[in-house]
């Protein structure tokens, strides 16, 4: 068999998704404008699971915003960072998020980092439910 031909040694992709493609789909939502702001430097995506029960405000909770949720979530995030060892590229964010109007749930998240896009190599960050990876 010839491989000069072949980019991989698993052979031709047959399928793939590329990030800009999930943003567009409305799977996944670019919050890293606010990550700069809250010192993350690197780019930020959230998966719109993740979005719509942790940033979105679920109705009649009162109290909550939006720019304040998402804020926890990236702040949360940066704190994570803070604490990792060097060279990990996989972190738990743990915060309390009030979805109603009773006493907040401790909430646990998972963050990725990884290549921005199948053709960019540069890093960024993907934050998904555990359950998403």
């Amino acid at each position: 068999m010839n491989n000069d031909k072949q980019d991989s040694p698993f052979g031709e992709v047959i399928y793939s998704y590329t990030r800009k493609q999930a943003l567009a789909d409305g799977f996944q939502v670019d919050v890293s404008e606010t990550a700069k702001e809250a010192g993350i430097q690197f780019p930020v995506f959230l998966t719109r699971a993740v979005f719509d029960a942790y940033v979105a405000v679920p109705p009649n909770v009162n109290g909550q915003d939006l720019a304040g949720r998402l804020w926890d979530v990236l702040w949360m995030l940066r704190f994570a960072i803070q604490k990792a060892q060097q060279g990990t590229d996989r972190l738990t964010i743990e915060l309390l998020v009030r979805n109603d109007n009773r006493r907040p749930k401790l909430v646990k998240l998972l963050a990725t980092c990884g290549p921005l896009d199948i053709d960019d190599p540069s890093p960024a960050i993907t934050v998904m439910l555990p359950d998403e990876d």
